[in-house]
């Protein structure tokens, strides 16, 4: 499910570069907000991950996810690539809603970030096409979450165990919806918000690929072509 362990390289809020640049003000703004709850209790550090995933067929390129923590740190590029999708052959998947259980997606671990709270999405949707953007603030309420160990029951071994839910699963949608759930392997992900991004106005690729999207895969194409895209039930 992973793309694997990565560390990377954190930098001063102070000192942003691309992508972070256009958006500065509002995460500087966000950090004075929090500041003081994120400093009044010492962080348990997790190696948490972050995964993507979209509904049947509605394909998402993931141009970059940069990740703010509670120490102030900017971790540029925690995320990208493909988002885990289901595309069930012969137009069998339904792509209204989101499934029971989301889970994370594909992704990687943020190794050696405090735990997030912020994060900044780019993607494209390949269903419309379009490209957009979101700012996801993660509350203390879901950091509580992640810091509290949960007696968990793994089917895969019949064992119990103490495990956390420090996964945090992004679920993308066309129209620039962003749901987030936080899970762990063997706990059931629980719903901490949802968010509607806006449209990037520079396009794909920043403006790069002269609106040239990357391309939809022929099991969704039929699908989409069929049935269309189900708006407003995300």
């Amino acid at each position: 499910m992973a793309l694997g362990n990565h560390y990377l390289e954190a930098s001063p809020i102070i000192k942003p570069a691309k992508p972070i640049k256009k958006y500065t003000g509002l995460l500087v703004g966000l950090l004075l907000a929090f500041s003081s709850q994120s400093f009044a209790q010492p962080e348990r550090k997790l190696p948490w991950f972050l995964g993507f995933s979209a509904p049947a067929y509605m394909e998402v390129w993931i141009e970059t996810a940069d990740v703010v923590d509670i120490r102030e740190r900017v971790f540029r590029g925690a995320g990208g690539g493909i988002a885990s999708v289901p595309k069930p052959p012969n137009n069998r998947g339904i792509a209204r809603g989101w499934v029971s259980s989301n889970g994370s997606g594909k992704g990687r671990h943020v190794t050696g970030a405090d735990l997030p709270q912020l994060i900044y999405v780019r993607w494209q949707s390949l269903a419309e096409p379009q490209t957009y953007e979101a700012y996801i603030v993660i509350p203390e309420s879901a950091r509580e979450i992640m810091r509290k160990p949960q007696k968990a029951f793994c089917r895969a071994d019949g064992k119990w165990i103490t495990d956390y839910r420090d996964d945090i699963g992004i679920g993308l949608a066309p129209g620039g919806i962003a749901k987030v759930w936080l899970g762990g392997p063997c706990l059931k992900s629980v719903e901490i918000g949802r968010v509607e991004g806006t449209i990037n106005p520079r396009g794909p690729y920043g403006g790069e690929s002269g609106g040239k999207y990357r391309p939809l895969s022929e099991t969704s194409k039929v699908y989409i072509e069929k049935f269309g895209i189900p708006y407003g039930s995300w």
